[in-house]
């Protein structure tokens, strides 16, 4: 069986005449502290959450006793072998009825009660030419723990200034035009449906796929510095390599999309930024963990670009989802 429901299963509709109605879809896999702390920061949001759409991997990891009282929650079980990045979404947005859908993972934890305010004010904005927002991303904080050279790159994937993308971008910006995150990102429901939503076969990258797709039908991408979670990761080198493979992965089965908009320079220029920033702090007793990281992310990258040429052991050895790799065998075998 595809999935099991449970929960409510009720629609989504406009609200009033003057707001619209937002559903949050969130894939969930073994949830924790976060996740919890998620779904009660988004009670507490001044713009109403109609439901709160989740897409459980495994029944077993899922505690329903712990989620009592939140009556617009709705759970969708999936097993392992079925989840994918972007087909689960996709699931989960085939539930809703409403006018705005928000995806956030199960660890991003809204900063404040403003998050979906200013995201759903962020999709109703336009574009310099009139173009219509079409999804909006949120600024990505790091936590109390995020370690000294994470929390940097937080700052430098997502700064201060709020920004709108669109295809006129593209000689400036390059690869920087199609970045968004599902981390947590508002859609309007209508345009993610006549786009055909997320690619439904990919290891990773789900997000910036679906946004090249909208800028080359001349909609707009928000990025909307002023809606916040807290969400960040300290990754050791060797996941590092692995998440960097599996990124270049979803690149290299795409060219469409990335051949001509390399992102090894944004990468560099991430490096240098990073170490003068470093400097700066006289913190210079991490530049060895930089390079070291950064090695790591570069050669991860490189493999994955190149993981066609790889024998099957290999790319298995450098995956961060075996799953995927397994699920793929299966079907190139049928």
């Amino acid at each position: 069986m595809w999935l099991e429901d449970c929960g409510l299963a009720g629609k989504g509709k406009r609200m009033d005449n003057n707001r619209f109605s937002v559903d949050v879809i969130i894939p969930v896999f073994q949830p924790d502290r976060h996740f919890a702390r998620l779904l009660m920061m988004l009670e507490k949001q001044t713009y109403p959450v109609n439901r709160i759409i989740v897409i459980n991997t495994e029944k077993k990891y899922w505690n329903a006793s712990g989620y009592e009282g939140l009556d617009n929650l709705t759970v969708h079980h999936v097993t392992r072998e079925q989840f994918d990045h972007g087909a689960s979404r996709n699931l989960g947005a085939g539930f809703s009825r409403a006018d705005i859908i928000i995806f956030m993972t199960d660890d991003a934890v809204p900063q404040d009660v403003y998050l979906v305010e200013r995201l759903t004010a962020a999709l109703n904005q336009r574009g310099p030419k009139g173009e219509r927002v079409a999804m909006a991303y949120a600024r990505q904080m790091p936590a109390r723990d995020c370690r000294t050279i994470e929390r940097y790159t937080r700052s430098f994937n997502y700064p201060g200034k709020s920004v709108i993308k669109t295809k006129e971008d593209l000689p400036e910006l390059g690869i920087k035009t199609y970045f968004a995150s599902n981390v947590c990102c508002g859609y309007w429901r209508d345009i993610f449906e006549k786009q055909g939503g997320f690619v439904n076969r990919t290891i990773f990258n789900e997000d910036m796929i679906y946004a090249a797709g909208v800028i080359r039908a001349d909609y707009a991408i928000a990025y909307a510095a002023e809606a916040r979670v807290i969400h960040s990761h300290n990754l050791s080198p060797l996941q590092q390599f692995r998440r960097n493979f599996d990124l270049a992965v979803s690149q290299a089965d795409h060219p469409e999309v990335f051949l001509n908009l390399p992102s090894e320079g944004e990468g560099i220029r991430l490096v240098k930024q990073t170490a003068e920033w470093l400097l700066r702090q006289g913190k210079f007793w991490l530049l060895p963990s930089l390079i070291v990281s950064s090695g790591c992310k570069y050669a991860g990258y490189c493999l994955g670009k190149r993981y066609h040429s790889l024998p099957g052991f290999l790319v298995l050895m450098c995956t961060a989802n075996r799953t995927y790799w397994e699920k793929r065998k299966g079907r190139d075998r049928s």
